[in-house]
């Protein structure tokens, strides 16, 4: 009787209909989402590279650090070292290979010295092994080409001018910003005997400016002067041009929204043995820097949006 009993109550429970399930209450419809505010105009960055030979090095720390802070550069112009590794790094705007390409360098891939030159040319250098290097590490071979605008600044020795170089070889416009006087011969370039832009502007600010920069970092190489190792004609020469080039940018940096100055003052303009010591320099200053940049672009952003309001 018992499992006859059960046997009902599953047959019953089996013909049984399922219920469908109860609507949902309508969901009510999403609210209109707000406009997203527009972060307005950025700032068009330039970054400004100065003269100092195998000081140079500090440059490529200094950008290492700005671009893994992601502070945009929009625009570089440089001055002697200042103009090769800005052109390295506007080739391709990549940290990772400048720093490749940087310690590959040897002095003697810049400085092809001959006697004949010193004895029978205007230098004793021809810049030709200058020249060559950057056309193996520079993919484009025209400024135009380059994948950040760039500009390389030299002086007309006949004339006492600067002379911006922004259009036509890059490799010509580098040698010819680089050529420091007795050390390599001047360069002949549209009509104009050229020799290097320190000469008369180590750190060409203003330039930067000209071509539309609101905001100028310029990295400053010049600091400390003092040199009491001078033994030849060469020491002669560089050391002339490192008071030239340090006399000349005094007067010009007040022009710049934020100055980096690496320490790499121990450094002698052809000691390429430190190379990764000045790296390091251009790392802590660039870092050190970092906040004074930000500030800089947000100062100018505020001033951007309180004309926006003001003209409304």
């Amino acid at each position: 009787m018992r499992r006859a009993a059960a046997l009902a109550v599953l047959a019953l429970a089996a013909c049984r209909t399922v219920s469908p399930p109860l609507p949902t209450a309508a969901l009510p419809p999403a609210p209109p989402q707000a406009p997203v505010a527009s972060q307005g105009p950025e700032p068009k960055v330039a970054l400004v590279l100065g003269g100092g030979a195998a000081r140079g090095f500090a440059h490529i720390g200094v950008i290492r650090v700005l671009e893994q802070e992601r502070i945009p550069v929009d625009l570089v112009v440089g001055t002697s070292v200042g103009s090769l590794i800005g052109a390295l790094y506007a080739s391709e705007r990549n940290s990772f290979e400048l720093e490749w390409a940087a310690f590959q360098l040897k002095q003697e891939d810049l400085f092809d010295f001959r006697i004949v030159n010193a004895v029978l040319g205007m230098g004793l250098a021809r810049g030709e092994q200058l020249e060559a290097f950057v056309r193996a590490k520079v993919k484009q071979e025209r400024i135009e080409e380059l994948k950040v605008p760039f500009a390389a600044v030299a002086t007309d020795l006949n004339w006492g001018k600067r002379v911006v170089l922004d259009k036509g070889s890059i490799a010509k416009a580098v040698h010819a910003s680089s050529a420091i006087p007795g050390v390599f011969e001047p360069v002949s370039h549209d009509g104009k005997l050229l020799v290097d832009g320190g000469v008369i502007d180590n750190i060409p600010i203003d330039v930067a400016r000209a071509k539309g920069a609101d905001l100028v970092i310029a990295v400053d190489i010049s600091e400390d002067i003092g040199n009491v190792n001078i033994k030849n004609m060469l020491d002669v020469m560089l050391q002339s041009t490192n008071i030239m080039f340090a006399v000349n940018v005094a007067h010009r940096l007040v022009g710049a929204d934020v100055v980096v100055a690496p320490k790499v003052g121990g450094v002698g303009m052809l000691d390429f043995s430190q190379k990764k010591q000045c790296m390091d320099a251009g790392i802590e200053a660039a870092r050190a820097a970092v906040p004074r940049i930000r500030a800089a672009i947000e100062a100018w952003k505020a001033r951007k949006a309180a004309e926006g309001v003001g003209r409304s």
